[in-house]
């Protein structure tokens, strides 16, 4: 099969296209034929290698996937043979023509591959986040990077659950966010007072999703750094005191993936998709993921 993969760490240039063997998948898993690949921040931090997990080189590359079931391992019963799924790979492989994966769900009817692959990583980041904060019904949650896939993501599920959302975003995405349900604040200087104009007792909860070194001015909104996690800032979450989320230490939320189709029905979540890329581009969606200002989702398209 056609793969990514990158035999030093580096900047997108590592990347090249390769032939590989095709995988089978073991007892618990299937083997989808890839239609559709997101890309992640944590992708471009691994090929970077600014984390590791422990992975070796060379590595292939790609968490978020969405395809076609062809071949299922021992003790399956939830999917089926030509079932369209969607999920995390396995083996960090999704940029290739077939994926092994152990977490899946059914995509949601009203999904096409495109959409579907831009889901896993964010639902599951997002949701991981909500729930160790706690948001519910009558909490005010201040979101610092709310709009990129996660930032977009986190919005609707806390809005779903009768949260009320600031977002903090470049002034440009101000009207986005208010088609996703939240109240709008500027990135930068003042930003504390501007969010308290809005919630002038603070708010009750803070998720920062932008790792922009502003854990301290959360804090101080928040009230205590029990209040407050970062799913993108470890340094910082180190000398503040603030959890840092991590789905490999804290277990991962995966139960989100089965439980979107409902929202998504109702016409209560959507994540859009930045930009489509083929196989070969993915040099490009990487720059573009480091580099520009991407509202939702890039995702590549696996013929």
């Amino acid at each position: 099969m056609k793969a990514a993969q990158f035999s030093r760490f580096g900047g997108p240039e590592v990347l090249e296209i390769v032939d590989l063997p095709d995988p089978h998948p073991g007892p618990g898993q299937v083997r989808i034929a890839v239609r559709a690949a997101g890309i992640s921040a944590t992708d471009t931090k691994l090929r970077s290698g600014e984390v590791s997990f422990g992975a070796t080189l060379p590595q292939t590359t790609g968490a978020d996937v969405a395809g076609v079931v062809d071949e299922v391992g021992d003790g399956v019963t939830d999917v089926a043979v030509g079932d369209r799924v969607f999920g995390i790979s396995d083996d960090h492989a999704s940029a290739a023509g077939f994926a092994l994966l152990s977490f899946r769900a059914v995509i949601p009817r009203a999904l096409g591959f495109v959409d579907a692959a831009a889901l896993p990583v964010a639902l599951e980041t997002a949701t991981r986040g909500l729930d160790q904060l706690r948001i519910g019904a009558g909490t005010t949650l201040l979101l610092n990077g709310a709009t990129g896939g996660i930032g977009s993501t986190a919005v609707q599920l806390a809005v779903a659950r009768g949260a009320r959302v600031i977002g903090a975003a470049s002034a440009a995405n101000h009207g986005y966010l208010r088609t996703l349900g939240a109240e709008p604040v500027t990135y930068g200087d003042g930003l504390v007072e501007r969010i308290r104009t809005l919630a002038p007792h603070g708010v009750d909860a803070a998720l920062d999703i932008a790792g922009s070194g502003v854990l301290a001015e959360l804090i101080d909104l928040a009230g205590t750094p029990e209040r407050v996690v970062t799913v993108a800032d470890m340094a910082g979450a180190e000398k503040h005191g603030v959890h840092f989320s991590n789905g490999f230490v804290d277990g991962p939320a995966f139960h989100a993936l089965g439980e979107i189709g409902a929202l998504i029905e109702a016409g209560r979540f959507w994540l859009p998709v930045d930009r489509t890329f083929p196989l070969d581009g993915i040099a490009e969606a990487h720059r573009i993921s480091e580099h520009g200002h991407v509202r939702g989702r890039l995702v590549l398209v696996i013929d």
